[in-house]
């Protein structure tokens, strides 16, 4: 065990915590490793057990105070852009075919899509320009 130089060991040890990583999907493990990297460096220089350790727990709590909120921030936010019927909710439409609480016909983005009304008392004529609300399967609700 003497053979073998101590930045040796660090560099296993980083490629050891890489290990529950990949399989975890846990990112302290991979912050845990940059650590050892750093110690390793730390060893090649010439440092002693007590900096190499130093290193590791420095630049391990540094990167798990700092990185980690930011990440566990950034993946908490939606997306911003939205897709799918998300994407058209609050759009404006034409009416194609009387909408009323039974239904009718819109244009929707260059789509036609049948439609019905939010409010069961209302109904829109042709050419009258609606809201979408909501879309329920293949049905826009407008107002």
């Amino acid at each position: 065990m003497n053979d073998i130089d101590a930045w040796v060991w660090w560099l296993v040890g980083a490629a050891a915590l890489g290990i529950p990583l990949v399989v975890t999907a846990m990112p302290e493990f991979g912050m845990l490793a940059v650590g050892a990297v750093a110690a390793a460096g730390f060893a090649g220089l010439g440092f002693g057990a007590v900096g190499q350790v130093l290193a590791f727990v420095v630049v391990s709590v540094a990167l798990i105070a700092v990185v980690r909120p930011i990440a566990v921030r950034h993946g908490a936010q939606r997306p911003r852009l939205a897709t799918g019927v998300d994407a058209l909710k609050g759009k404006q439409a034409v009416v194609l075919e009387r909408v009323d609480a039974s239904g009718g016909r819109i244009k929707l983005a260059g789509e036609v899509w049948s439609a019905r009304a939010l409010d069961t008392g209302r109904a829109y004529e042709v050419g009258q320009e609606v809201d979408v609300v909501e879309i329920e399967g293949a049905t826009a609700i407008v107002i």
